[in-house]
């Protein structure tokens, strides 16, 4: 979860305009206005999360601040990960299921380190989104227990 939180698949959500004007923390929307809304600055919200722009995947622990997350937003916004209300993803569910399986599966099949002992560099730079200013390499490696079931000369990794 704290992975979708800090950084969400898409940065923006579809756009949407009001039907009428209407008034948003004493601001005037005009009919017509097109109001695109920015996933990353809901996600990294500092009322929201302490120390928004840290990876702690701890959040979502028990006890902690993202604890009980209802991704949905039925409740309350505290990320917008996939959308809200009836313009939500619809595939929500799906991709939730699919990321676990992907992961769990990455991990279960493969040794990860980094290239050559290199640290990690977290940092990040703003282009069309914000993405790593250093790309992350890693060097993976079969398990041994797995090799004959998923790496073959064919596959290189």
């Amino acid at each position: 979860m704290e992975g979708l939180r800090r950084h969400p698949p898409a940065h923006f959500l579809l756009p949407h305009s009001p039907v009428e004007d209407a008034t948003v923390e004493g601001y005037l929307i005009p009919w017509g206005t097109n109001a695109n809304v920015t996933v990353t600055e809901m996600n990294w919200n500092s009322k929201v999360w302490s120390n928004p722009m840290e990876f702690r995947p701890e959040r979502f622990l028990p006890g902690g601040e993202g604890e009980g997350l209802e991704i949905t937003c039925r409740k309350e916004i505290k990320m917008l990960t996939f959308g809200a209300g009836r313009r939500a993803c619809p595939a929500l569910d799906l991709a939730m299921l699919h990321l676990g399986y992907f992961v769990a599966d990455m991990v279960r099949e493969f040794e990860w380190n980094a290239v050559n002992g290199e640290d990690v560099d977290m940092s990040e730079q703003m282009e069309f989104t914000i993405v790593m200013k250093t790309p992350l390499k890693a060097t993976l490696l079969p398990r041994a227990r797995n090799t004959s079931r998923f790496c073959s000369s064919r596959w290189p990794i």
